[in-house]
């Protein structure tokens, strides 16, 4: 109750949290109903600005921009969330090996690896898997996964590193527990704080990662509606048809800023320190 009391009180987290419910209740209710069918053409009433019916305007095609927003929404969220976990998954594990081995061969070879793979950016990354398998949001999820493994291995062994010379965690030593052990059960609570305000800012650069795939061609693929290709669908119209780049970018621009938002106001209120000194 207290932490939710905090929440309520935290300017940056509730204005966060609402943009990021708006939009992921919209991506929800895509599943089950949108004002027009996405995937039908009407190009009769194609171009035409924002009224009552269209209320974001229709595209090029005469489908409706709101209803694309909508299903857009599900799309860019399900490829965050995807390689979020991806990163979570395979890089706290990781994380926590090299802090457990500090100056080791494994924490070399994993701090190593670490540098080579953020040598390549996640649009790299992604042209070199689609230049193999070809161009679809599968291949985006691979590729923003991969990028974020590193991030959360780093994260993870500076955070324990400073955690193995504490006393509770030498008292688990002393009572046999292994590196393993000690790892999951102590180190792993302790910096559970860290990873979720990390986990936070990685949804919303997923987001905008997606988008970016899906501008240059990379990510999901028609029919399926994507926030990024409907701003390079625009591109060449926006000069007598404006609004097809103004509603699917706001929607980028809000849901990135609201999760952001929301990842400052988890950090403090994760963060004790934090806290006191904004009190």
């Amino acid at each position: 109750m207290q932490f939710v009391k905090a929440a309520l009180r935290n300017r940056s987290f509730m204005i966060g949290a609402s943009l990021a419910v708006i939009f992921i209740g919209a991506a929800l209710i895509s599943f089950l109903w949108t004002p027009f069918d996405v995937t039908k053409l009407d190009i009769p009433n194609k171009l035409q600005n924002p009224s009552g019916l269209h209320w974001f305007g229709t595209d090029h095609f005469g489908r409706d921009i709101f209803s694309m927003i909508m299903v857009g929404a599900r799309t860019s969220i399900a490829v965050a969330v995807v390689a979020v976990g991806i990163g979570i998954i395979l890089g706290v594990p990781l994380g926590l090996a090299a802090a457990a081995r500090k100056d080791s061969l494994l924490d070399e070879i994993i701090m190593r690896t670490n540098d080579l793979v953020f040598a390549f950016p996640a649009l790299l990354i992604a042209i070199m898997i689609t230049a193999v398998f070809g161009p679809s949001a599968i291949n985006a999820i691979i590729a923003i996964g991969i990028f974020n493994i590193p991030v959360f291995a780093r994260l993870t062994r500076g955070a324990a590193l400073s955690l193995w010379t504490r006393d509770f965690v030498l008292s688990a030593r002393v009572a046999g527990k292994n590196a393993a052990r000690i790892s999951f059960e102590h180190i792993l609570p302790n910096i559970l704080n860290l990873l979720i305000v990390q986990g936070s800012i990685q949804f919303s650069l997923g987001i905008l990662a997606e988008a970016g795939l899906s501008y240059v061609g990379l990510g999901a693929q028609p029919p399926i509606p994507s926030w990024g290709r409907m701003l390079a669908e625009s591109q060449t119209m926006i000069s007598f048809a404006p609004h097809l780049a103004i509603f699917p970018g706001m929607a980028i621009v809000l849901t990135v800023l609201g999760l952001n938002l929301m990842g400052d106001g988890l950090r403090d209120l994760l963060d004790p320190r934090l806290r006191r000194s904004r009190t």
